[in-house]
């Protein structure tokens, strides 16, 4: 049973990935264009981030409630900008049960219009407030171009809609929200992101300001990983929710909402997967060390199965996640190769000699060949196991942080932003420009603002576009 290469990250990276995601058994084709069937090995890894996230979600106060599917026609209207912003990735039904519709039904593409309209029955009064709902589903974009877990027309997510007595309120919401996000990327993920606010060009529609989080992929572009918004009172002007403030006076609350999908598995892979395919972070990865065993006859077999079952059982008495590889006719080799494609953390082999000794062989995915392996005793085997997944899990963050501090670079004029786009990497430049000069920019170059990071450094210079005096620092780069 031969094994399949996969082209080169160098040589193509679209087509990497594009290999790497099938190959490693994350997802399946559909019949239905555009979307995709994510397999058990995918879906486990999906689990990993919606577990992280709901756990954090859960312990700031937020509860989880589930809203239709179809949303009536009209409610999307009732907020302008938010229908323009989604009126050409919108599938509508207009024909069921054999009968056409009175109003056409929308497929939601994502759910502020209907929750508004909830809220406006539960909200009454300042003692109403802040009420805090997340809402785990699936929503329909009507995508011209797709990509696996990146984008595709159907895909899962988490969408947080809260509502707020005050402005203050929901700006902290907003902030807190995107903290969350920016935890779980970079200490479960091991995603370096970059915190920062959308342009008013790139913000979501129907928002007064967009956060995101931003990561650099292995081939430097940017994939926006998850988003905040803060509403303001469009959405519940728009619905008419009022309260009753402390002082007897009606108001409109403060709205937010926020939002992070699967496509955090498209920047776990794309962040860390090599030429031998995934890498994946001990914390989300669905099995944390797979076992080998090695034997040539039944003698070996019987000796080495019987110490293999003793390490398990201390390594899944450590809540640590292991899957023994007992598939037979398959040379040691293949299975290194199979689970370094899916990206097991960390390789476990047991052979004759390691019983004999005493010993394991432990293999890194995170450092190729010789250098990520060693013999160590079993003994004491789950602490191990256990601080080893914690350095891997450290290191790869380095790797990732080490990558895409190497990768951004000053730029203060336009054709220096220009060579730097064909050549790749993200431009930290100063930034005075308008909408129209990012409309600009994007058409001749690819490059999109990513955000205006939260950091910034202070001091002035003139704009690299305009040439007019900046204070802000921004980050321009193409992006999936």
């Amino acid at each position: 049973m031969a094994q399949q290469a996969v082209t080169p990250q160098s040589v193509d990276f679209s087509k990497w990935y594009n290999e790497i995601v099938y190959k490693a058994d994350l997802c399946d084709l559909s019949p239905v264009r555009g979307c995709l069937i994510i397999k058990p090995y995918g879906y486990e890894l999906w689990e990993a981030v919606k577990n992280g996230l709901d756990r954090r979600f859960k312990a700031t106060g937020h509860q989880n409630a589930y809203f239709p599917l179809f949303i009536p026609e009209s409610f999307l209207k009732r907020e302008a900008q938010h229908v323009e912003g989604f009126s050409p990735e919108l599938a509508v039904v207009t024909i069921a049960g054999g009968k056409e519709l009175e109003e056409p039904l929308v497929v939601r593409p994502t759910s502020e219009t209907i929750i508004m309209d909830s809220f406006k029955n539960w909200i009454q009064s300042y003692r109403d407030l802040p009420l805090l709902i997340n809402q785990w589903a699936n929503v329909v974009r009507w995508e011209l171009r797709t990509r696996p877990f990146l984008r595709t027309t159907e895909f899962l997510w988490q969408e947080g809609h809260t509502a707020h007595a005050t402005t203050e309120e929901a700006e902290a919401e907003t902030m807190q929200m995107l903290e969350i996000y920016a935890d779980f990327a970079i200490n479960d993920a091991a995603i370096p992101v970059i915190k920062g606010r959308k342009t008013e060009r790139e913000k979501f529609a129907g928002a007064v300001h967009t956060y995101t989080i931003e990561a650099m992929m292995k081939d430097t572009k940017a994939l926006q990983s998850g988003t905040s918004h803060n509403l303001g009172q469009n959405f519940s002007k728009a619905f008419e929710i009022t309260f009753l403030d402390q002082n007897n006076e009606t108001q409109n609350p403060w709205t937010t909402s926020w939002g992070l999908s699967t496509r955090m598995v498209g920047a776990i892979v794309m962040t860390h997967g090599d030429d031998k395919g995934l890498r994946l972070p001990p914390k989300v990865a669905p099995i944390q060390v797979v076992v080998v065993p090695i034997f040539k006859n039944d003698d070996e077999k019987a000796t080495v199965m019987s110490a293999v079952t003793q390490l398990s059982k201390e390594l899944l008495e450590a809540n640590i996640r292991i899957h023994v590889d007992k598939r037979e006719g398959m040379s040691p080799g293949f299975k290194y190769n199979d689970w370094e494609m899916r990206g097991v953390p960390l390789r476990m082999e047991v052979g004759p000699k390691d019983v004999q000794n005493g010993t394991v062989a432990l293999a890194r995915r995170d450092i190729p060949g010789k250098e990520g392996k060693q013999f160590l005793p079993q003994a004491g085997i789950a602490k191990t196991v256990q601080d080893l997944l914690n350095t891997i899990q450290s290191n790869m963050l380095q790797q990732a942080t080490e990558f895409r501090d190497a990768n951004i670079f000053d730029v203060s004029n336009y054709d220096e932003l220009k060579g730097l786009m064909d050549k790749g990497g993200w431009a930290r430049v100063w930034w005075a420009g308008s909408s129209e000069d990012e409309a600009r920019i994007k058409e001749e170059t690819g490059a999109t603002v990513r955000c205006i990071p939260f950091e910034q450094p202070g001091g002035n210079d003139k704009c690299f576009f305009t040439g007019k005096p900046a204070d802000t620092i921004a980050l321009f780069a193409k992006a999936y």
